[in-house]
């Protein structure tokens, strides 16, 4: 069976296509993301740089499936993970341009019933947890989104990190008191969203955005038509541990796409299709501030000073700074097998977008960020603390 370290070694990881329209990537960017991936044996890596709201370059590199010999392209399918959750607020903030919803409005006055009422078939749709806890009705959905909740990223997961398939949710801190990142959160905000529209997330956002984008191999869920051109994901051992075939819309991380299907909508976000101003301006503005020293584990009391001289912040569906260059913001989505990042400069109408279907996004990306865009500034040890270390 062939492995991640036999064929990367045997091969020159030659990108395996390039968008129409996007110019060939320049030499020293190719060689350097080459090298890198050879180095941390990276099974595969999507890469594409947008200027003025336009592909510039794109290209992949490696494998979608190493054990099969199959190269990753463009229209491969990958799991975005978290990347759904900037998707999401999107949405989100194009219904508040539109008026049908009020970012910081308590979430009460969306919902049919009391949030603790709500007791689904499924885990992360049961809320009784909450029972007696009057702390949800402060929560609005600036909050849900800017993972200023007070919930864990999961309820099975305790602040040490262990699984715990039996634990209960419950708020570790007052709501809007500090960052904790929180996939909860964006759960209950879907289910707010769908009460308050009466439609469901994975079709709205099929019409809003997958159409009329022509981001045909994208969805919230797992399609059979995504066979054979997928992506298996790897963990930072080389162990395949296939792709995650979603059977549930989940706004917290459930969509598959392409580097073709998401440049497209990255491009018409920052070419000013997609938001407002105003709207725009909830991604990238003042936002709450970030006060921990590192992303993970997300209940990480500790104050970081640091974070201050550059305001760092939770913007809707984003964490942004000041840098160098002016406001960056950043959106991850990360797993066991999986690492996708994609940073913008929205002053210099600049973004990177970064997709790899193993963990080893620390080892590679910040490199490859900072060759491309430049200084941006970015706290990658907040991003990755793997790198607090090194």
């Amino acid at each position: 069976m062939k492995t991640i370290k036999t064929l990367i070694a045997g091969a020159t990881l030659m990108g395996f296509s390039t968008m129409a329209c996007a110019e060939p990537v320049p030499q020293e960017t190719d060689t350097l993301i080459n090298s890198l991936m050879k180095e941390h044996e990276v099974p595969g890596l999507a890469f594409v740089l947008i200027e003025n709201g336009e592909v510039r370059q794109s290209k992949t590199y490696g494998y979608a499936k190493v054990e099969e010999g199959q190269r990753l392209n463009e229209d491969t399918v990958m799991y975005a993970a978290s990347l759904t959750k900037l998707i999401f607020s999107v949405y989100v903030l194009q219904l508040v341009g539109e008026g049908k919803l009020d970012l910081d409005r308590p979430i009460g006055q969306y919902l049919r019933k009391p949030l603790p009422a709500y007791a689904g078939e499924s885990i992360l749709e049961d809320y009784s947890d909450l029972e007696g806890d009057p702390r949800w009705q402060k929560l609005t959905l600036r909050m849900l989104l800017s993972h200023t909740t007070g919930l864990p990223n999961y309820r099975f997961f305790t602040p040490e990190g262990v699984f715990k398939r039996d634990a209960k949710l419950k708020f570790f801190f007052d709501p809007n008191e500090r960052y904790g990142y929180s996939g909860e959160g964006y759960y209950i905000a879907q289910l707010v969203v769908e009460e308050a529209t009466g439609l469901k997330t994975g079709a709205a956002l099929q019409t809003r955005f997958f159409d009329p984008l022509g981001m045909s191999r994208t969805s919230l869920v797992w399609r059979d038509d995504f066979q054979p051109n997928f992506a298996h994901g790897y963990n930072a051992q080389g162990e395949n541990l296939r792709h995650n075939m979603q059977s549930n819309v989940r706004a917290a991380g459930s969509m598959d796409t392409t580097l073709h299907d998401l440049s497209r909508w990255v491009a018409a976000l920052m070419s000013g299709k997609l938001l407002g101003e105003d709207e725009f301006n909830e991604l990238v503005g003042a936002g709450f501030p970030i006060e921990s020293r590192h992303q993970f584990p997300t209940l990480d009391p500790v104050p970081y000073a640091a974070n201050r001289v550059i305001n760092l912040a939770a913007g809707v569906g984003t964490v942004n700074w000041d840098g160098p260059q002016g406001r960056g913001f950043v959106k991850g989505g990360h797993n066991e097998k999986t690492d996708n990042l994609l940073v913008c400069l929205p002053g210099k109408k600049r973004c990177v977008l970064l997709m790899s279907n193993t963990a080893k996004g620390d080892l590679i990306f910040p490199q490859i960020f900072e060759a491309v865009l430049g200084n941006t500034g970015l706290p990658w040890t907040w991003e990755y603390a793997t790198l607090a270390d090194k």
